[in-house]
């Protein structure tokens, strides 16, 4: 009668554990992309998709929001700071820490060869894009309170979603992005609420 499992058996189960893992993660991808085909090539969709990626690089979009914001008052002025700050840390933080934990494959190179983008030098995951995105709703969300949060988050899954849709990004690499800039996010609010 066996009482334990040996030190290979354990590593031989983690490891078909992982493959496993691996290759449901690479199914969801596959599906995802599938869907996505059926909308590339169409004229709104690829405008709207190539167009927030490229406001979603350096979080361009989210700084513009925050500007915008910004020039209402002398706290959302404080508020738009803040935010600049959370940005540019939770960029340090992914694309210099996690993103190196993480050495991804992109799907492609450059993107879709259908849609112009930049080319990044970073690992595939996590998405840099959602997780900047979702960093910015949650913290924006903690501004504008719970009626605000469709908005932002709609734009955040918007701005993920594109990454995925011009190929520069596995759909788990922008779940995993979200995720990420979820708790940052939760984290940065609480932060920045004292602060501001």
């Amino acid at each position: 009668m066996t009482i334990g499992r040996s030190a290979s058996d354990t590593g031989a189960g983690a490891a078909e554990a992982q493959e496993h893992f691996g290759a449901r993660v690479a199914a969801f991808d596959r599906w995802a992309d599938a869907r996505l085909e059926g909308l590339r090539g169409n004229p709104a969709a690829d405008m709207l998709f190539t167009n927030i990626s490229h406001l979603g690089d350096f979080s361009v979009i989210w700084h513009i929001i925050g500007l915008a914001r910004g020039l209402s008052s002398e706290e959302r002025a404080n508020q738009a700071i803040a935010l600049t700050a959370v940005l540019g840390a939770e960029s340090l933080l992914v694309n210099q820490g996690i993103k190196r934990l993480f050495r991804r494959v992109r799907p492609t190179e450059s993107g879709d060869e259908r849609y112009a983008m930049r080319r990044p030098s970073s690992s595939s995951f996590p998405s840099g894009h959602a997780s900047s995105a979702f960093v910015a709703a949650t913290v924006l969300t903690s501004w504008g309170g719970r009626r605000s949060a469709p908005l932002w988050f709609g734009l955040a899954s918007v701005v993920g979603l594109s990454r995925a849709y011009v190929r520069i990004h596995h759909a788990s690499d922008v779940v995993g992005g979200a995720a990420v800039g979820l708790v940052l996010g939760a984290i940065a609010a609480r932060v920045v609420k004292r602060l501001t």
